[in-house]
């Protein structure tokens, strides 16, 4: 039987790409494992009187390159687990981008749906004030992640900066603008995926026009669809955590979010049929992108999958048993480490503008973010090309060597 969980499946692609690098034992041995676990209590008052006790973690995976950096996120099935391998994949992907970040990841267990926002505030402040051992701006930045937006960092922002005495911008990103916060942020990650769609069409000789399936129509799902729709795509499907829609004909994705955000969900457009994630993901298509939770391709499910592109706007979408699946059915994988990267690239950039006071302009973002996940796509596709391996494991060889080479230039102390 498939094992699903994340944390081997983060170790079994690590191992991949450590086996092709030939990576001296000893790294492999510290690269394998997070440098810090933390888990907290998070006592809460609830809006009746009561006290509720939530489960909260913070992982450190590595911190060969630069301070860690990694998203906070709610959800019933938050585990450690999880956590431990979001935070590596996003050691590799802060590598693959090449910007100056370790890896981390938290969350807490908790369903944000039917909290008051009250609750999330008071949980959040009690789960920013456990995490002060180990954030900061030099040392540890958090970010929004699953049901975690810009109101839950600056709350955490406020948190610290009350802790320690003066206001610290710079500790959390995905900040309001008010408070810090940068241009383009909130789209980055679905930005930073249309450009890697883009490139890889581009590679595939695949014009702008042809089909697109979106599973997970949130923040970045969202902003994929309604930039790949500009271009002249037709998105046919979308879902998210209550159902899906589909339309042969295209979706009118304006009308669509305009449905979402009056009802909550994009179940029940009048323009289209319904249809359920599983039956979505295997519609024939150009380009299927992935942008909900882990272990959504599997074994059980790859030898269906119909898309010429699979853009991974999620985290761990693909089991390592369904990548050699599609790789072999000629399926062009733009993996998670590569194609959402978009999120932490302008996050670093918003990190910079804090500890700098100084704020740049959309434009300016943007073009900084098109540079680098263009190059970065590049980088990969070359290291595809001259291994001649699939592009998932291209993005690690790339990612776990740099972090690989940093270890060892920085060397054990004592």
């Amino acid at each position: 039987m498939e094992d699903l969980n994340p944390f081997h499946i983060a170790n079994k692609q690590f191992a991949r790409a450590a086996e092709h690098l030939k990576l001296d034992l000893g790294v492999r041995e510290i690269l394998a494992k997070p440098k810090r676990c933390l888990i907290v209590s998070i006592p809460t008052r609830m809006d009746d009187g009561s006290i509720r006790v939530f489960e909260g973690y913070r992982v450190q995976h590595s911190l060969a390159l630069g301070p860690a950096k990694g998203g906070i996120r709610y959800h019933p099935n938050v585990s450690l687990d999880e956590v431990k391998a979001l935070a590596a994949w996003m050691t590799w992907k802060c590598a693959v981008v090449n910007i100056p970040y370790g890896g981390a990841k938290g969350g807490v267990v908790c369903n944000p749906k039917q909290m008051s926002r009250g609750e999330l505030e008071r949980m959040t402040r009690r789960f920013a004030s456990e995490l002060s051992l180990l954030i900061g701006p030099d040392r540890d930045i958090p970010a929004p992640d699953v049901y975690t937006d810009a109101q839950v960092m600056a709350w955490m922002m406020d948190t610290y900066s009350m802790q320690v005495g003066y206001s610290a911008p710079g500790v959390v990103t995905g900040k309001p603008l008010p408070i810090g916060g940068s241009e383009g942020r909130k789209e980055a990650t679905g930005r930073g995926a249309h450009l890697t769609i883009r490139e890889a069409a581009k590679e595939l000789k695949i014009p702008p026009g042809g089909r697109v399936t979106v599973q997970g129509f949130g923040n970045a799902g969202s902003v994929v669809a309604k930039l790949l729709a500009a271009e002249g795509w037709k998105v046919i499907a979308v879902s998210d955590s209550q159902g899906g829609v589909y339309n042969a004909k295209g979706l009118a994705i304006s009308a669509l979010l305009e449905h979402k955000s009056r009802t909550g969900s994009v179940v029940g457009y009048r323009e289209a049929d319904a249809i359920d994630n599983q039956r979505l993901l295997e519609l024939e298509c150009e380009v299927l992108v992935p942008a909900a939770l882990e272990n959504q391709i599997t074994e059980s499910n790859a030898a269906r999958i119909r898309a010429r592109i699979v853009a991974e706007a999620a985290n761990g979408p693909t089991t390592p048993e369904a990548d050699d699946i599609l790789f072999n059915n000629g399926v062009f994988v733009i993996p998670d480490i590569l194609c959402n990267a978009g999120g932490v690239t302008v996050s670093y950039f918003e990190w910079v503008q804090d500890l700098q006071a100084f704020f740049w302009d959309e434009e300016i973002i943007n073009e900084h973010l098109g540079r680098i996940m263009v190059k970065a796509f590049k980088e990969v596709l070359g290291v595809s090309k001259s291994r001649r391996t699939d592009m998932r494991q291209a993005a690690w060889v790339l990612g776990v060597g740099r972090v690989a080479e940093a270890q060892q230039i920085r060397g054990l102390w004592p």
